[in-house]
């Protein structure tokens, strides 16, 4: 996702990898050690009666420590204890220095803003930018971007990347209800520190298994780290939660993560069956159509273009930072892929690049907005 550069101080919530380095406050008192921190060696920390090596061989010569002719050479005691001291320290500076470098970015000679590939992450929308699936745990100016599963498909797991996504939620079909969830790290703690991305901190997408009743929603963060937002279950039967953040570590990391997590609306579940592939749609009046066939392994463009009923190119607005968000969905084990469009539009149409993982089916969901209002296209489509 695209990302802003706000900061909400009251929430935790930090300027995301555009900003990574300024404006994140300082890591909070009771953290966990982290690699590279100085230990105290084993004689720093010694009590002035404990005995040391080499304590044996200066006793018994007397008041005067000397030893004599014939006897082995002595070693005062606070020469030993000072030699102790200094090569503890140096070992732990090796040690910081060694764990550094294996942590140091795999190629640091590449321009920041830009991926592997020398693709901008920032632009007019706010860094708006997508990845191809199976490209991995990468970086964006000092943000860990975490990928997802072995072929690039996210949010098939609670669990990724240190964090877990712990739900609290009970739905039920047609009665006004809360989602409610926490991130966890790997202590088990719950994370309130969060980069704002595409204006806001935390995106939840909520749809139904058979890919119907989508939902994108933006909850709120209670000081406790628990996140809520007001939901209806439209219809009974198994649900998914997708969870897209990026979690702000003690040392500023910042990990870029899509969780997912099974729910259940109570009541009899009726699956249907997807609609036909198609490549245009219509939603309040609005046709949308879009051009382009993705394939497997391989980054193509799909333009997407809003008209209205007399046929003209619809006035689109920036919403979230961009002119539309697209999110395709695998059906079966609902895989999740979120790219943006690229930061400048091609005359009326937005294009994004989508790669898909595998063949089969996806259903795609175009958000947009036009006169202050949000409307999502829903697309079926179809990879050989």
């Amino acid at each position: 996702m695209p990302e802003s550069s706000s900061v909400t101080s009251g929430t935790g919530v930090v300027p995301d990898d555009s900003g990574a380095g300024s404006g994140v406050p300082a890591a909070q008192p009771g953290h966990a050690a982290r690699p590279g921190d100085a230990v105290p060696s084993e004689g720093a920390g010694r009590s002035a009666d404990a005995a040391l090596p080499g304590d044996a061989a200066l006793a018994g010569d007397g008041a005067s420590g000397s030893a004599g002719a014939a006897g082995p050479v002595a070693v005062d005691r606070e020469t030993l204890r000072l030699a102790l001291v200094v090569g503890g320290l140096v070992l732990a500076v090796l040690l910081g220095f060694g764990l550094g470098r294996m942590n140091a970015p795999s190629d640091p000679a590449r321009p920041a803003g830009t991926t592997a590939g020398g693709v901008a992450t920032g632009g007019a929308d706010g860094g708006a930018h997508a990845h191809s699936p199976g490209t991995g745990a990468h970086t964006h100016d000092g943000a860990t971007v975490t990928q997802g599963g072995g072929d690039g498909a996210t949010g098939l797991s609670i669990t990724s990347a240190g964090y877990t996504l712990v739900p609290s939620t009970e739905l039920v079909a047609g009665r006004a209800g809360e989602l409610r969830f926490q991130i966890r790290d790997d202590q088990r703690r719950a994370v309130t520190r969060f980069a704002v991305v595409h204006d806001k901190p935390m995106h939840v997408i909520m749809v139904r298994r058979d890919l119907g009743g989508y939902r994108h929603l933006h909850p709120t963060m209670a000081a406790d780290g628990t996140w809520s937002v007001p939901i209806t279950a439209p219809e009974a039967g198994p649900w998914r939660m997708y969870a897209d953040f990026t979690a702000v570590a003690d040392d500023g990391r910042q990990v870029a993560v899509v969780l997912g997590a099974d729910l259940t609306a109570s009541g009899a579940y009726r699956p249907r069956p997807l609609p036909a592939a198609a490549t245009s749609a219509t939603v309040d009046g609005f046709t949308v159509g879009y051009a382009g066939t993705p394939e497997v392994g391989k980054s193509v463009p799909l333009r997407f273009r809003v008209t209205g009923t007399d046929g003209t190119a619809a006035a689109l607005e920036p919403y979230l930072g961009a002119y539309g968000h697209l999110v395709a969905l695998r059906e079966g084990d609902l895989g999740y892929l979120h790219v943006h469009p690229e930061p400048v539009r091609d005359g009326d149409d937005v294009t994004f690049w989508l790669t898909a993982p595998g063949p089969g089916s996806y259903r795609m969901f175009l958000d947009f907005q036009v006169g202050g209002v949000v409307r999502t296209a829903e697309f079926t489509l179809t990879v050989a």
